[in-house]
């Protein structure tokens, strides 16, 4: 009887012990989920950016507009309003970029290439979503590229083993998540 009791509570030991550990599963992230997240990030950081410069301009433009008349000073107004409308369009292009990445389940993985897929190509991890610059993930590099570029669309369907060529470069895709 103490074998049987020794081993019942042994087993019950190890089920405490993975249900204990079911909760970090949650919190661990595939690699696909660790770039959609720095590249959901990288995007929100940009909007915040744009935002606090329109907002800073605005104020400046503002306090500028109190105690200044003349030539020189309708021309520093009109300087702050055409770098506040390139901000502004420079906003606009980001909260666009969000929009796309908000739609993109990154747990999601099919056989074919779409939108939000992470490819290996030639040894290259590209990352379908929209244009923005090269990361390291777990110290390796990740480019996301727009379904719409040239080589975007290129693997836009595609799976894995299909080859292709853009200026003189093969390419042949060696993963898809």
């Amino acid at each position: 009887m103490d074998n049987f009791n020794l081993f019942l509570n042994l087993k019950l030991s190890f089920f405490y012990d993975l249900c204990a550990l079911a909760p970090l599963r949650h919190s661990i992230m595939t690699f696909k989920e660790k770039i959609h997240s720095h590249y959901l990030q990288m995007v929100q950081d940009r909007i915040d950016v744009f935002r606090d410069m329109i907002s800073n301009l605005t104020e400046d433009s503002k306090n500028d507009a109190k105690g200044s008349a003349g030539d020189k000073h309708e021309t520093a107004l009109s300087m702050m309003h055409i770098e506040q409308e390139k901000l502004t369009n420079k906003l606009k292009e980001a909260i666009t970029q969000k929009a796309i990445l908000d739609k993109i389940d990154a747990l999601k993985i099919t056989e074919n290439i779409i939108s939000g897929s992470l490819v290996k190509a030639n040894g290259i991890y590209l990352y379908l979503s929209v244009a923005l610059p090269k990361i390291a993930i777990d110290g390796i590099n990740v480019i996301a590229l727009s379904p719409q570029s040239p080589l975007g669309s290129h693997l836009m369907g595609n799976k894995v083993g299909f080859t292709f060529e853009i200026n003189k470069t093969h390419y042949t895709i060696e993963s898809v998540e």
